[in-house]
């Protein structure tokens, strides 16, 4: 548990949204920045920086099974699908001409927006009741632009940020590479909390965001599939980043990404901590699903990560209760905690096609490498609580 301003105890359930610093990302953090030093100077000060910064490179390549050549550090995972959802790219040495954006309907809308993709080359691909791609509608698309001489850039998310539904990327990239196209993840639920190879994915290119798995604010990562595929820079300058994002590297928050990365791939790679949090997140839909009459869990019927439980309540707003359960010192979000304070239908209900009432009253709970079952008891008896009385019933005697 975290403490509020006025000191008292409270359940941190949004880890999506943001996870908590880890104590080995901030002490690589304060050391960065006591040390000091430009990471591009020759001498021993800026040598140092650019020690720090290399090993955190490989440390957040080994997260994902890749080489640290093959990593490129931006502000976060927006910033890294700005630069890559662009037309021209170069895969492996290979220049790619992309003519479409596909994206999956449940992408979150760092994508929707397209980049710089020119207006009306975005198309959407369905999704299914669970809220995974439709691959034959992803063919059939690959095919029709193919037919049609047309490239197509692919971006599909390796987990969905409100539900938790894993999409079957691998699937996805084969077809993707049999019409010679290019495959776009977002990584960023994954990353940490599954093993997420993106060579043996045959993955193009992966964004990644530290301070979901336990990282600092401000920095993120784009993981090429390959050592010799780049993107067209968003930003050029001194050179920095092997010429594919300019400016002076930000040390400090690079070293906690990688400590942070490194912390995170010992607790997937750990079998006890596996078990412990997919044990905390089967308990508390278990213990919600037993006590909240109607309580039905988004996506359960498909593979999921092992934190993340959307839940919703009929006849219940997702905002009241939100609210409801900040005041009873319990942190939750309504969706995506990305469009900064939105309250509204979630496109990605919509696309999975979840009744209206139903979707107006989903929360999302969402665990950590700081969660523990005292969190898990607080949210349960909150969430009981908050519900009944937003039905007007009874609240059942602790």
């Amino acid at each position: 548990m975290s403490a509020d301003l006025a000191g008292a105890a409270r359940a941190y359930l949004d880890h999506n949204a943001s996870s908590p610093l880890r104590p080995e990302a901030r002490a690589a953090i304060v050391a960065a920045l006591d040390a000091g030093g430009n990471a591009s100077s020759v001498h021993a000060d800026g040598r140092g920086a650019r020690a720090r910064v290399e090993t955190a490179r490989g440390q957040v390549a080994a997260l994902v099974g890749a080489l640290g050549r093959q990593v490129t550090f931006t502000s976060g995972a927006t910033e890294a699908l700005a630069g890559v959802l662009h037309p021209k790219v170069e895969v492996a040495g290979r220049a790619m001409v992309c003519d479409v954006l596909l994206a999956s309907a449940v992408e979150h809308p760092a994508v929707l927006r397209g980049h710089r993709f020119p207006a009306g080359a975005l198309e959407m691909i369905a999704v299914d009741q669970d809220g995974r791609i439709d691959l034959s509608a992803l063919d059939a698309a690959l095919a029709r632009h193919a037919g049609a001489g047309r490239r197509a850039m692919v971006a599909l998310m390796a987990a969905n940020n409100e539900t938790g539904v894993l999409q079957p990327v691998a699937e996805a990239a084969r077809a993707v590479h049999a019409h010679d196209g290019v495959l776009v993840c977002d990584a960023v639920q994954v990353a940490g909390r599954i093993a997420f190879p993106i060579n043996a994915l045959a993955v193009d290119f992966l964004c990644l965001s530290a301070h979901k798995l336990g990282g600092p604010q401000g920095i993120g990562a784009l993981v090429a599939g390959h050592p010799d595929s780049r993107i067209t820079p968003l930003m050029t300058g001194g050179g920095q980043e092997r010429g594919q994002r300019g400016g002076t590297e930000a040390v400090g928050l690079i070293a906690g990404f990688g400590a942070a990365a490194a912390a995170a791939r010992h607790g997937y790679e750990n079998a006890a901590e596996r078990e412990r949090l997919a044990g905390l997140r089967d308990r508390l839909e278990a213990e919600i699903r037993a006590r909240i009459p109607g309580a039905v869990v988004i996506g359960s019927g498909a593979a999921r990560i092992p934190n993340t439980s959307l839940i919703a309540f009929s006849g219940v707003r997702a905002e009241t209760l939100v609210i409801a359960l900040d005041l009873s010192y319990v942190s939750v979000s309504a969706g995506s905690a990305c469009a900064s304070g939105k309250v509204g239908a979630s496109h990605v209900l919509t696309a999975m096609g979840v009744d209206g009432d139903l979707a107006s009253g989903t929360v999302r709970l969402s665990l950590g490498w700081s969660s523990t079952a005292a969190d898990v008891a607080r949210a349960v008896a909150a969430l009981e609580k908050a519900v009944s009385q937003a039905r007007g019933r009874p609240v059942r005697a602790a």
